[in-house]
């Protein structure tokens, strides 16, 4: 864990800046008839009319950027994407930017637009050099950098665990991640190893890494001492290929992603600790390798999970339950005020909703929380039932749950449904199936892993616990 990157971080405001002007495309021409015929004439001769993301940028008498325009767009242009700032600043030349006016919207959307402008800088240089431009901006007075900063750091994180491979980031690079990060903000981290989990009762995350070469590992790091108690737990299959029941190589290739939910509620965790949230902060991440050898785990196993459950294997693919079940357990032994589960789960989230939106489960309250808290932070939600009538669908009879039903209706709701089954009754919980990846670059999303939901819950703690 290193100090924040520089390109993620605002501008000293005492630095010179270049003005820019933030223009729609409604109010262009407006702004247009009120230049001199010079800036109008340079205007059209570059064909400037406030698209998103459009820049134009006045020279001095040296030809060194003077002034700057940027388009944010149309109000339909806006509200079919995020970060129209950041679609402006992807398109500056490099230097350090101070908006004069122009950027729509309230306090949350300016807080939002500005971190979509840092996290333009975010790249991926661990194994190529992929300088980010060198386009700064001065805190606007209304915003909160250090909060800004923060985000952009824990969702950084969270890019860099998911971006790097299997190689480089199985359990034990996972661990090591999570000391760092505890080392870093005063936190504990104890680490439950190989055969100790099942000394200690974690039977189903042994079954699941137990052929990995590395061994699978429950990782537990607890944050803070007062206020209400919140548990995140991740997803940490650092690849999957299937098990035994092997998946095909086309659908192999971006299992590296498959620990985006640790690496989601890791970022998370960053945000929470650097903001100083006056909460006591625990995060569980079962770490596994999905692997084939002969020690692997079976189709038709019945194993017993921690809360004593059976559940029949009739799919190795859909392992991530069970190690998030054991995991979902412990975090049930003791009070807790929330408990939030984040898993690349399923691919029946993907294709119900697509990259963009983060589905998810949960009670009503909760739901309304988090729903306000995605639209203010540009993290949009979709909320999926717990549908009761379905619970029958994970109920093999030969067990007392079924990991993969058959049929292949619903299945992120019968994996949410399985999953609140190690949940108990008393616990406000919510899941979140998502899917951790941005397949195509967009304005601050460059392409590759990607956190989802992380702030939308950030910026609903304070209703959903009474911060």
């Amino acid at each position: 864990m290193t100090a924040q990157d520089p390109n993620l971080t605002f501008a000293d405001a005492n630095a010179p800046s270049i003005p820019l002007t933030l223009l729609t495309a409604e109010a262009y021409d407006a702004w247009r008839l009120a230049q001199d015929p010079a800036a109008r004439g340079w205007a059209e001769a570059n064909g400037f009319k406030a698209g998103l993301g459009q820049v134009l940028v006045f020279p001095d008498e040296n030809g060194a950027p003077d002034a700057a325009l940027g388009g944010v767009g149309s109000a339909r242009d806006r509200a079919r994407g995020r970060f129209a700032l950041a679609a402006v600043a992807q398109n500056l030349p490099d230097g350090t930017y101070q908006i004069e006016s122009g950027l729509p919207g309230d306090a949350a959307d300016l807080e939002a637009e500005c971190l979509g402008w840092l996290l333009t800088g975010y790249t991926f240089s661990r194994y190529k050099d992929q300088s980010a431009k060198q386009v700064r901006l001065v805190a606007p007075e209304d915003v909160d950098a250090d909060r800004v900063e923060a985000i952009a750091a824990g969702e950084a994180l969270t890019r860099d665990l998911i971006n790097t491979p299997a190689n480089d980031m199985g359990p034990e690079a996972l661990e090591t991640a999570v000391r760092d990060l505890s080392q870093l903000f005063g936190a504990s981290c104890a680490v439950v190893t190989a055969d100790a989990l099942l000394d200690q009762n974690f039977p189903m995350i042994h079954a699941v890494g137990r052929a990995a070469d590395q061994a699978p590992r429950l990782i537990d790091m607890r944050w803070g001492d007062t206020g209400p108690k919140l548990t995140l737990v991740g997803k940490g299959v650092c690849f999957d290929t299937g098990g035994l029941n092997l998946k095909p190589g086309a659908s192999m290739g971006l299992m590296k992603k498959d620990m985006g939910g640790a690496a989601t509620v890791l970022g998370l965790a960053r945000m929470i600790m650097a903001l100083e949230l006056p909460l006591q902060l625990r995060v569980l991440i079962p770490a596994v390798e999905n692997s084939v050898s002969a020690g692997a785990f079976r189709p038709g196993d019945i194993l017993t999970s921690r809360k004593g459950l059976t559940v029949e294997i009739n799919n190795t693919d859909a392992e991530g339950r069970l190690v998030l079940a054991d995991a979902l357990a412990l975090a049930c032994e003791e009070p807790s005020d929330l408990v939030i589960s984040m898993a690349t789960l399923t691919g029946a989230a993907r294709v119900a909703v697509g990259p963009d939106l983060s589905p998810f489960y949960s009670d009503d309250d909760t739901a309304d929380a988090l729903v306000a808290g995605g639209r203010a932070a540009h993290d949009p939600l979709w909320r999926l039932p717990f549908w009761d009538p379905y619970e029958s669908m994970i109920e093999p009879g030969i067990a007392d749950l079924d990991n993969a039903p058959k049929g292949g209706f619903a299945g992120s709701i019968t994996a949410a449904l399985f999953l609140r089954r190690f949940v108990n009754e008393d616990t406000r919980y919510a899941h979140f199936d998502i899917y951790g990846w941005q397949p195509e670059a967009k304005p601050a999303r460059s392409k590759g892993g990607v956190g989802m939901g992380a702030r939308a819950i950030l910026a609903a703690l304070p209703e959903m616990l009474e911060l």
